[in-house]
């Protein structure tokens, strides 16, 4: 039997791992966060099945670290890799709580699913390539906009330099006038 995983550290998420990935398996990650995933859910209580999809051999897809699934899920998918299954048992803090989720599952539930990491993916319309060429080019365009800022700012000191010395050579000039007159002066 496989070693079971407190994934939080309160015994909320405990996750057994009844088949390893490959060693160079992908596991979710920010340029890969949607997950497919073949699953069952039965009640730790009865052993009663409340959801599958192995009936169909349907999928079920989402993004990891969105909220979009109970927090049990969200907690263990981004520990596995892509060809694992494992067993998770979530207290119902991390599923559906107080409130359940009738009319299958009763409120205070402790679920165990069994689950299998079929893919991660990026986002649609990205891929990793540009995902990777999208992050590039951001950091380029905050570079050129760090440059224009500091470009600016230069510019920005010159033009008050240049105001300076000008109010220095009108104040010079001022200066000048108040002393007495050199200038063609008529005599009387």
């Amino acid at each position: 039997m496989s070693e079971s995983i407190d994934l939080t550290g309160d015994g909320g998420v405990i996750k057994t791992i009844l088949r390893h990935a490959k060693p160079d398996a992908a596991g979710p990650t920010e340029n890969l966060p949607l997950v497919d995933v073949h699953y069952e859910g039965v009640l730790a209580e009865t052993g009663e099945v409340f959801d599958t999809t192995h009936e169909d051999n349907s999928i079920f897809s989402f993004e990891v670290g969105t909220g979009a699934v109970i927090k049990a899920w969200d907690v263990a998918l981004k520990t596995m890799k892509v060809g694992e299954i494992a067993r998770l048992t979530c207290k119902p803090e991390y599923a559906y709580g107080s409130a359940g989720s009738p009319p299958d599952i009763p409120p205070d539930a402790t679920l165990i699913f069994e689950v299998e990491l079929i893919a991660c993916r990026p986002r649609k319309g990205s891929s990793l390539d540009s995902v990777s060429d999208e992050r590039a080019r951001l950091e380029e365009l905050k570079k050129q906009r760090e440059m224009a800022a500091a470009v600016k700012e230069e510019e920005k000191k010159k033009r008050e330099e240049a105001k300076a010395a000008a109010a220095a050579r009108v104040q010079a000039k001022l200066s000048g006038k108040k002393g007495p007159g050199k200038g063609k002066g008529k005599a009387k």
